[in-house]
């Protein structure tokens, strides 16, 4: 049957505030509810904490309308929020950002882990000691019954993300989290996705905010009857990776912000912007050591080799300042541009030096080398220049602009 379903119906009014705000999305799941909210009420029970529990129902069109309003009448700590679109992160930011709760959990309709990690997950959320908490399936200690496709995605996925978005967590999309309220405020109106890629984007933020992930290994038994569909899901987080990397790449998030407002502290922001320095440092590094071999082995067919490098050298080093002034040190505007420039030219001269004396020492001891070692000479003498480079340029070309 078709249930129709208003346009949004809010939680019924509670006698006490809860402590805990444990939400569950559901699409369709008129089978698999009761016994879920069965379950997870009783669980809850046990706890020492005022809870309640939200079904996010994301436009089901089956009876699972029926089943939700049945439950809602037969326990006071049950209740509904209907939603006219599908979207697990539309559900999530909805639901947390209008619950009255200090904690705010979400878990899978079909309870895949283990409810005896649910108190380990919202204890150090509680006590003031993390800002977020997680499910891990891929930890030390997690226990995990599911199959190997399933299990390489998820690997893999982790793996592009450490790669990709430098994410220290090791499980983006166990569904078992938890965030504190206040940390929900701030970070929320950030959080673009609102399906699949939500839960991603949501701890890549906090983690670049220099916010505490707590990991809890979790016992973990897969759903057979899982409906998602793992292609357009990997194809969406591809997306999702791309798009919140170009975001944090142009410095459009007040991350600084959120962790002065939530009041962290300045020595785990201050390891974090170190970080992000280095990896942004060294992607800029490694576009202009590409553009340099390229422009080298272009110019060396109409110069010398001294002078083809030099020109290489000048030509990259320029884009170079210029993009890890924008992008790495976060310097915007034309005030001190021309300084900045005179500065990092200084720093390329010492360059210069290192690799000029390398491609002198390589003619001494192979009067005709080749091209291609000549490129290979000057390229290691270049990466060798990289670290010099970095610590100039936070310690004295950009530091004052800082």
């Amino acid at each position: 049957m078709t249930a129709n379903l208003p346009e949004a119906a809010e939680p019924l009014s509670d006698v006490v505030t809860p402590v805990l705000d444990v939400v569950v999305p559901v699409h369709n799941e008129e089978v698999d509810l009761a016994g879920c909210v069965d379950r997870l009420h009783a669980h809850l029970r046990g706890l020492p904490y005022p809870f309640r529990i939200t079904v996010a129902d994301n436009a089901s069109t089956d009876g699972t309308a029926l089943v939700e309003h049945r439950l809602s009448h037969e326990y006071d700590e049950v209740s509904v929020v209907y939603l006219p679109q599908k979207g697990r992160g539309r559900a999530l930011k909805h639901v947390w950002t209008r619950s009255p709760a200090a904690v705010l959990v979400y878990m899978d309709v079909d309870l895949s882990t283990d409810l005896n990690a649910l108190l380990p997950l919202v204890a150090p959320l509680l006590s003031g000691h993390s800002d977020l908490a997680i499910g891990t399936r891929l930890g030390r200690g997690s226990r995990t019954l599911r199959g190997p496709k399933r299990e390489v995605i998820s690997r893999g996925y982790n793996l592009l993300l450490r790669g990709m978005l430098r994410a220290g967590f090791s499980d983006a999309q166990c569904g078992f989290k938890a965030i504190r309220a206040d940390v929900a405020r701030e970070l929320l109106p950030m959080v673009e996705d609102t399906s699949w890629f939500f839960d991603t984007e949501l701890l890549v933020l906090a983690e670049r905010a220099g916010l505490r992930i707590h990991e809890v290994p979790v016992d973990w038994v897969d759903d057979p009857d899982s409906r998602v569909d793992i292609l357009r899901t990997a194809r969406d987080d591809l997306r999702g990776i791309a798009r919140l990397g170009w975001a944090l790449l142009r410095g459009r998030m007040p991350l600084g912000e959120v962790t002065e407002r939530l009041g962290r502290t300045t020595a785990a922001g201050a390891r974090g912007a170190v970080g992000t320095q280095l990896a942004l440092f060294a992607v800029v590094g490694v576009v202009s050591t590409l553009a340099y071999a390229v422009l080298y082995l272009l110019l060396r067919g109409s110069m010398p080799p001294f002078w083809a490098n030099a020109t290489a050298l000048v030509l990259t080093a320029v884009a170079n300042t210029a993009a890890n002034r924008r992008l790495t040190f976060g310097v915007r505007g034309r005030h001190n541009a021309v300084r900045h420039q005179v500065q990092g030219l200084v720093v390329f001269a010492v360059g210069l030096a290192v690799t000029t004396g390398s491609l002198a020492l390589l003619h001494a001891l192979d009067p005709s080398p080749g091209r291609v070692t000549e490129m290979l000479v000057l390229t290691l003498a270049n990466l060798a220049v990289t670290v010099m480079r970095f610590v100039a340029l936070r310690l004295w070309v950009f530091a004052a602009s800082r």
